[in-house]
């Protein structure tokens, strides 16, 4: 195992300088500390995590809390965390806090507490005010990605902004007569209920009647919501906007096995860009999870360099991807598809 020593020897400064340079920890001039850091990989060293932590008072660690491992959105923030820590030499502790768990209680009553992190990312948490308070309680800086505090800095999609979009797609596409499936589950319920806002805003600003369907925010949920919805022909909609892609999948599914073609008659629309969109050619509404997990780690470690940085919130607007499960409503003329949904939205 190569040594401190070995490297300051063969950079031809001390030991202490060589510390002070491999650490960050006191002043050493951009050229010495160039040379010991090529010294230092040329020899294969790696600093040792204890020794670090000794020097700086930081652990080189950032602790990730998430309720949910396997499910799209959080594995692909959790990826871009993971790649962002790894390019600043940050190791990363995981704490899975699944909803209603005795694992989640002691996540927040008893691991947090240890501060074995110098700070935290929390990821779609929404925590309950002891939660949230516990969180502010360990004293460490906090980023969230997707939440509604104004006690931690923030990253999100603009729930808000791509439901609107999404909504008016389908009445630029001519469809007066859409539902919204979701805003009914109790997971994930603030980004849920966001987008059922910003459906039911556009709707009543076109002057065409919201039709909300409660849905589970998930595949099946989706499915089964979007069966007896369409099963029943008094009440059918023409389009659908899925509170998130994995409902309007299931939506897109339950049509085809009710013998209903997609898009020639119902018109489905997502919100995500889910791995599984291009698969069903789904119309969504994009977020990039993987990069806000890399924003949000970013944020983070900036406030490890920079303490005084003030709390920010940042909302990121989802990009519109047409893909086959959108077109006009059956007996409207293209040529008139423009001109209607303009003067729908005014």
């Amino acid at each position: 195992m190569v040594g401190i020593a070995d490297v300051a020897r063969a950079a031809g400064v001390s030991k202490a300088t060589a510390s002070r340079a491999l650490t960050g920890s006191g002043y050493v001039s951009d050229g010495t500390r160039e040379r010991v850091l090529e010294t230092a990989a040329s020899l294969g060293y790696v600093a040792s995590t204890a020794a670090v932590s000794l020097a700086t008072g930081r652990t080189q660690n950032v602790g990730v809390v998430m309720p949910y491992i396997s499910r799209w959105f959080f594995a692909e923030v959790l990826e871009g965390i993971q790649d962002s820590l790894l390019r600043h030499g940050y190791d990363l502790t995981l704490y899975d806090a699944r909803p209603g768990t005795d694992g989640r209680r002691r996540v927040f009553d008893d691991f947090l507490a240890r501060q074995r992190f110098d700070g935290l990312i929390a990821v779609g948490l929404e925590p309950s005010d002891h939660e949230l308070e516990r969180l502010i309680a360990v004293g460490r800086p906090v980023v969230s990605v997707v939440g509604a505090s104004s006690e931690t800095s923030t990253i999100a999609l603009d729930d808000i902004h791509a439901a609107r979009r999404a909504t008016e797609h389908l009445i630029e596409l001519g469809h007066t007569r859409i539902a919204f499936l979701g805003g009914g589950g109790s997971h994930w319920a603030h980004v849920d209920h966001t987008r059922l806002l910003g459906y039911e805003q556009t709707m009543e600003a076109a002057g065409l009647a919201p039709m909300h369907v409660s849905s589970p925010v998930s595949l099946p949920g989706g499915y089964a919501a979007a069966v007896d919805l369409l099963g029943d022909a008094r009440r059918r909609p023409t389009g659908i906007v899925g509170t998130c892609d994995e409902v309007a999948i299931g939506a897109v599914i339950a049509a085809r096995r009710l013998g209903l073609p997609v898009p020639s008659s119902l018109s489905v629309v997502g919100i995500d860009n889910h791995e599984y969109a291009d698969m069903f050619s789904l119309t969504t509404l994009e977020q990039q999870p993987h990069a806000q997990g890399i924003q949000a780690a970013e944020m983070l470690l900036r406030q490890l360099r920079e303490p005084d940085t003030p709390v920010i919130e940042l909302r990121l607007h989802a990009t519109l991807i047409v893909r086959n499960s959108t077109a006009p409503p059956a007996g409207v003329p293209s040529a008139a598809v423009g001109a209607a949904g303009s003067a729908a939205l005014g």
